[in-house]
């Protein structure tokens, strides 16, 4: 089953910091692949930029080592790259000074789609935003992408989105969060909106609780110095887990449009309540004997950053009162897998002699590493001996329901819906500062107690006080498996 690729028309795509290590890993190979699905032509071009003295030729070759590292597609399409790597260029450039400006006006149109990728740290947006105006590189309806973090409290995303919007308007600023972009997340819209089965029963009626679950096997190796300065609140909670929440949890907008998307999504944050200190449990990972602490890998013995968070979170509307959130991520757990659980509430009565119950209907949605979707529902058990009942999962995993489909990763989704002019899947700039006003007191709160993350075990599923944020309840997490 193939699906239908739309052409974007001529574009000219940017990406200072262009020789890093994301534009290697990720957006190099997401261009090369949606070129040789035939998503766009070769008169398009891809200008690499960065302080290092390049060749044209030399970046070319740079980017084809790339799509030999992380491009699957590399050995069965040689032609398809020398095409590809036909429309990449080169300029180095300072990012605050004059250096290579003009030479990058010579390479760009503005006859044509601009779209400006700040693979870059936050400190230099302003100086290369500013540059793009003074030198008139970039025209009126040009796009600029902006990688996480969008700052590192209410104070500084403050102060991100005034320097852009010096230079840019809202309509252009394209904030990417990769999450947005995967197949399922995008399916937690259609699912919720374009079933009639589902959105009657999306209410605290219905529903018991939500699971968000992020879990990582890998831990913070080589990026401890950045990572002890943010967090798993700041590096997922804020961002990845909050978008999570805000999809499963938003009113249906009254378009399928950008801004009516984020008006909703807008709303679930700013009725998300204040989390009391005793439903927040934070953790570090443990040493074994052949790895590295957390402490080890961030280089600071006495560090008190969390590797692991768990919390438990209410909205404050009619359709979600009284119906808690879980939400839970983490470095060195028992398996790699990102999932949302909607726990429906348990039949007020059984019918059935003997069972011992309760049973509760589960619709389970995979977003890593098996995509799919999964609904638990309660069936006999085969056999004889009456009728016994078990729980079993209905399975649609998207990579055998849909075998043959061309399906995008994420970062090809979204540089594609730049391009286009399409910002559903980009978080506005008061999102991103609604978010961090209700991390924000979270973060103070732990700082101002001096609070010490609990030591958990590396392959667990995290402390075991994160255990009793549910067990209080009377609820349990679901197991985090692959």
């Amino acid at each position: 089953m193939a699906s239908r690729v739309i052409p974007v028309a001529p574009f000219d795509l940017v990406v200072f910091g262009g020789t890093g290590d994301l534009a290697k890993r990720k957006i190099i190979p997401a261009l090369f692949r949606r070129f040789v699905a035939g998503q766009f032509e070769e008169d398009a071009r891809i200008i690499g930029a960065a302080r290092a003295a390049l060749s044209g030729a030399e970046y070319r070759t740079l980017a084809e080592e790339a799509l030999k590292e992380f491009s699957a597609e590399y050995v069965e399409n040689s032609k398809e790259v020398a095409a590809f790597l036909h429309m990449l260029d080169y300029v180095s450039i300072d990012a605050t000074g004059d250096g290579g400006w003009e030479e990058l006006k010579a390479k760009t149109s503005t006859d044509r789609v601009q779209a400006f990728y700040f693979s870059v740290a936050p400190s230099l947006f302003g100086a290369l935003a500013e540059r793009l105006h003074s030198y008139q590189i970039a025209g009126p309806e040009a796009r600029v992408v902006v990688e996480k973090p969008f700052g590192r409290d209410q104070e500084t995303a403050k102060a991100l989105n005034a320097t852009l919007a010096e230079y840019f308007d809202e309509t252009q600023i394209y904030r990417i969060d990769h999450y947005l972009g995967k197949e399922t997340v995008q399916n937690l819209m259609a699912l919720r909106f374009g079933n009639m089965m589902f959105e009657p029963l999306w209410n605290n009626h219905y529903i018991d609780h939500i699971q968000i679950t992020v879990a990582e096997t890998v831990g913070v190796g080589g990026r401890g110095a950045y990572y002890d300065k943010s967090g798993a609140m700041r590096d997922m909670v804020q961002n990845h887990l909050m978008q999570l929440l805000c999809l499963i949890a938003m009113e249906p907008p009254a378009i399928y449009d950008a801004d009516a998307v984020r008006d909703e999504k807008l709303k679930v944050i700013r009725a998300l309540q204040p989390v009391a200190p005793h439903h927040i449990v934070r953790g570090q990972y443990e040493a074994t004997d052949t790895a590295p602490s957390y402490r080890d890998d961030a280089e600071n013995p006495r560090s008190f950053t969390e590797s692991f968070i768990a919390m438990r979170c209410e909205i404050a509307n009619w359709r979600w009162a009284g119906v808690p959130f879980y939400l839970r991520t983490g470095k060195k757990l028992r398996a790699r897998s990102s999932e949302i659980a909607v726990v429906f509430k348990a039949l007020g009565h059984s019918i059935f002699e003997g069972d011992t119950g309760p049973h509760r209907n589960i619709l389970s949605i995979r977003l890593q590493p098996n995509e799919g979707i999964d609904m638990t529902v309660t069936v006999k058990e085969p056999g004889p001996g009456g009728m016994r009942l078990i729980d079993v999962p209905l399975d649609l995993t998207f990579a055998e329901a849909m075998a043959g489909t061309d399906s995008p990763e994420a970062y090809e989704r979204l540089i594609m819906d730049v391009i286009r002019g399409n910002q559903t899947l980009f978080m506005r700039g008061d999102e991103v500062e609604a978010a961090w006003r209700w991390t924000d007191p979270l973060i103070n709160g732990w700082e101002a107690r001096n609070d010490v993350p609990k030591q958990y075990v590396p392959g667990s599923s995290g402390p075991e006080d994160a255990l009793m944020l549910l067990h209080r309840d009377g609820r349990r997490w679901r197991d985090i498996k692959a």
